[in-house]
């Protein structure tokens, strides 16, 4: 994806999410424990915390953020979190350069930004956690077909345009029994570039290599065919039309057809269960620093219950932060975000998937390393 540079004093008012968050600043640098994960009410912390902390990043995220900052506030009234949608580019731009303090991202730090971070983390090291799964759903609109099975192999031809028929034989071979009709394929791809597409690429590339010629990319790579503008064109697009078909969060998908994909000898969907189990199969990325926790999703699984077109997103901390008003207060929001409610209030509020146990132990640990300088 594309990325550009956005300063501290560039945010749009109009664009920053902000609610008031609360009290007391917990000054604990020496501290390696993670904050307690309580209820809601409790705000996922064992003190109180107080300050300004400032994010940016993926617009994924938002209505996630909305959630967690609303759970957080209860009991954080007088801490502030602002939240600049801006991109998982701009973010991570701006956490290197130290405008932020805090970085959404649809794509864990590459080598290059690690190494400009240990300057930003105050001689620590930048910690990629994965906070945020979302199913990406295979929409369709098809009249007279309400349940529909699709291949990896077929769902890479579709998109590529040379399976144009929704009766052509590789539809017909994932779906025995089912009549469908001699109707043209309308495939639907985003205009814009974006995480849901370079997500959605990247399985086609490594799920059905053979049949997707091209390279994971946020910009789509196949001239032609109808494009939309942001997850809400798709799906409208989509809605609109007799044989259409798209890619879009699933929690989107309304009254559309979502077609469940081949995954080893079975077809899943897009359950928030079946995504959230894809990063319990992901191996961690070699050469890390201690605490990041990127993750290779693997596209091409053939694990049963597994479902791999996902958006899987990471909130990118310090692990030492210059004072300690902000390593306890990041810390604090971080410990509410992966904590079982504020999973739970993500999901009720962007149809995200709730991480497991194991992953959320480990972020914990992570977590548990921020503190401040000195």
């Amino acid at each position: 994806m594309k990325r550009s540079t956005r300063s501290r004093t560039a945010l749009p008012a109009a664009a920053v999410l902000t609610l008031a968050l609360s009290a007391c600043s917990a000054a604990n640098e020496a501290s390696t424990e993670p904050a307690a994960s309580g209820s809601a009410s409790e705000g996922g912390t064992a003190t109180a915390v107080s300050g300004t902390l400032d994010g940016a990043g993926a617009s994924s995220q938002q209505a996630a953020m909305q959630a967690w900052q609303a759970g957080f506030t209860g009991a954080n009234p007088d801490a502030t979190v602002n939240y600049d949608p801006a991109g998982s580019g701009a973010g991570r731009e701006q956490f290197l350069a130290g405008a932020v303090d805090l970085a959404g991202s649809d794509a864990y730090l590459d080598d290059e930004e690690l190494a400009a971070a240990q300057e930003r983390c105050s001689g620590g090291t930048a910690l990629d956690l994965p906070v945020y799964v979302s199913p990406i759903a295979v929409l369709y609109n098809l009249e007279g077909v309400d349940s529909l099975q699709l291949s990896p192999a077929t769902i890479a031809g579709i998109f590529d345009q040379r399976i144009t028929s929704w009766d052509d034989p590789a539809v017909a071979a994932d779906n025995p029994g089912v009549t469908l009709p001699a109707r043209p394929i309308t495939p639907v791809n985003r205009a814009d570039d974006s995480g849901t597409t370079e997500n959605f690429t990247e399985y086609l590339a490594a799920a059905a290599p053979e049949a997707w010629p091209h390279e994971p990319d946020g910009e789509w790579p196949v001239a032609g065919g109808e494009a939309a503008q942001g997850t809400s064109g798709v799906v409208s697009a989509v809605g609109a039309g007799d044989g259409t078909i798209g890619y879009a969060d699933a929690s989107q998908a309304g009254d559309l057809g979502v077609a469940t994909v081949r995954v080893g000898e079975e077809f899943v969907g897009p359950t928030p269960e079946a995504a959230a189990a894809v990063l319990d199969t992901a191996s961690p990325v070699e050469g890390r620093p201690d605490g990041d926790i990127a993750l290779e999703v693997d596209r091409a699984t053939t694990e049963s219950g597994v479902y791999p077109i996902v958006l899987a997103s990471y909130h990118i901390a310090c692990s030492t932060y210059e004072d300690a008003e902000t390593a306890d207060l990041v810390k604090a929001f971080l410990a509410y975000v992966v904590s079982e409610e504020g999973q739970q209030a993500a999901a009720d509020n962007a149809g995200s998937a709730p991480i497991s146990d194991d992953l959320r132990s480990q972020v914990e640990s992570s977590i548990g390393m921020i503190a401040a300088a000195g």
